[in-house]
């Protein structure tokens, strides 16, 4: 009987220390929302614009001395540049920096050349899908080229990110057009001040989240409230509307993370937007947090583990 409960006792044991030692481990994060650029190119940038805290070099290397610490292990970048040409720049940049792990390029899916540059970027598997406006998805989302170019997207096994706002509502007949395209909201779909939510907003994140393809990615929340100083708010508690709406409609298996730096300079640092999003996520459970940080990213963008 002694031994039995010895048994039990060293199992129990062994059960606690693993436990622990699973708690101990950092959390690995990959941010999809990043942006890199150069000014000081013969050619320019074509954003941001001149005389702004963001018309500076930023690369990889100064993202990663501001990332590493709070343990992130590899970037999406997300391209805003309307430069075809700039497309190839950053998957140059990513060939050289194993620290990124996925593009998001910048192709008009209205372009007479718009398959060509599919075809020739989609040929690098670090390539992972395009961005469009959204005011493009407003305006043209039901045409025949337009939806042409989806089926293309989806066909190639890429994804389409979405920028800016307004455009929830016409996100569901997209779904319904091409049903195996995978779709990212950005920037939570421009909720906008989380103390003053539009019905509108809340109904069209609860709209888009019923397709099952749709994903949308916790990024931008500092930026889009910023106060008369200039800065947000730094209270987890104060976002708690927006992403109890965004959970409530996306659940554990598609809500993803992104920081949209250095852009989110513009309301608060890189810590402090981070630490609003893991305060939140962590009462999710671990499992859930993970999935927030790492796995959706995944299944959406298909990134690489380099």
């Amino acid at each position: 009987m002694s031994a039995g409960r010895n048994s039990r006792r060293a199992f129990l044991a062994t059960c606690a220390g693993a436990a622990l030692a699973r708690a101990a481990e950092p959390l690995r994060i990959i941010d999809t929302h990043t942006h890199f650029y150069d000014p000081s190119r013969p050619q320019g940038v074509p954003w941001p614009g001149k005389g702004t805290p963001l018309y500076r070099t930023v690369l990889p290397v100064d993202y990663m001395a501001l990332a590493k610490p709070h343990g992130i292990a590899g970037t999406v970048v997300v391209e805003a540049s309307l430069w075809v040409e700039d497309n190839q720049w950053l998957l140059d940049l990513a060939t050289r920096e194993p620290f990124i792990v996925g593009i998001v390029g910048n192709l008009d899916p209205l372009a007479a050349q718009f398959a060509a540059n599919l075809a020739r970027f989609a040929k690098n598997p670090l390539f992972r899908g395009i961005r469009v406006s959204g005011s493009k998805l407003i305006e043209h989302g039901t045409t025949p080229a337009f939806l042409d170019a989806m089926r293309r997207l989806a066909d190639a096994g890429l994804s389409l990110d979405l920028n800016g706002g307004a455009y929830l509502p016409f996100v569901p007949p997209l779904t319904k057009a091409v049903s195996n395209l995978r779709i990212m909201i950005d920037h939570v779909g421009g909720a906008g001040d989380a103390a003053s939510l539009k019905p509108e907003w809340r109904d069209g994140i609860r709209a888009a989240g019923e397709s099952a393809n749709v994903f949308c990615k916790v990024s931008a929340l500092a930026e889009q409230t910023r106060t008369a100083s200039g800065q947000a708010p730094t209270d987890p508690a104060y976002y708690r509307p927006i992403l109890d709406a965004v959970w409530e409609a996306f659940g554990a298996d598609r809500v993803v993370y992104g920081s949209n730096w250095p852009v989110s300079e513009k309301g608060t640092s890189f810590a402090n937007c981070l630490r609003i999003v893991r305060e939140y996520f962590a009462t999710k459970g671990p499992e859930a947090e993970a999935k927030y940080f790492v796995k959706n990213s995944r299944a959406v963008y298909r990134w690489l583990d380099r």
